[in-house]
């Protein structure tokens, strides 16, 4: 009997459990493996100021929690670390497995731009395609070089692009009422 033979190796989150704890983020899209540094201090700041503010917000209206860079498990082949999530309570219930990681799609994703064009890339196409395929209802791409936030928003079953704010613009969503943001101060 013949074996397909393939020159690809997938990747599984058991692999995850052999690497060593170094710094580095590991993440698997589609079986393939994604190795990361830690990010630029920019990078980190922006994380920073989102979640304070979606923490602020989340803790004046009791709706939610935003936790920075949790893990994701969506499969065996699919477990990642997006930069920032927020999870409604009701929702949050039924996504923590036993480990403490996330299992389904948070509410809200936010990834902030990385340095290179592989990590723009990635969070461009291949998260953007992975949040909307698992059920991610409003996906954020901050880009601190450029000083703006691309919106995605869940509509017929699909993630699009509704709105790019710049540094003058303000960000809220329907998804988390009473909640603005404005964008110069995710980078001041």
């Amino acid at each position: 009997m013949n074996l397909p033979i393939t020159d690809r190796v997938i990747w599984t989150t058991a692999d995850l459990e052999l690497f060593p704890d170094n710094g580095n983020r590991y993440e698997i899209i589609d079986g393939e493996l994604f190795v990361t540094r830690a990010p630029h201090w920019k990078h980190q700041k922006a994380c920073a100021r989102i979640i304070i503010a979606l923490g602020l917000w989340s803790q004046n209206t009791g709706l939610g929690e935003v936790v920075p860079a949790p893990g994701v498990i969506f499969s065996d082949t699919d477990a990642v670390i997006p930069d920032v999530v927020w999870a409604s309570n009701d929702r949050l219930s039924v996504l923590l497995d036993e480990a403490g990681h996330l299992t389904a799609a948070p509410e809200l994703v936010v990834e902030v731009l990385s340095s290179g064009s592989e990590n723009e890339k990635r969070d461009r196409e291949l998260k953007l395609k992975l949040y909307s395929a698992r059920g991610v209802r409003e996906y954020w791409i901050v880009d601190w070089r450029k000083q703006q936030v691309e919106v995605y928003r869940r509509e017929q079953a699909v993630l699009n692009l509704v709105a790019t704010l710049m540094s003058g613009d303000e960000l809220n969503s329907p998804l988390l009422p009473g909640f603005t943001c404005a964008i110069a101060s995710l980078f001041a």
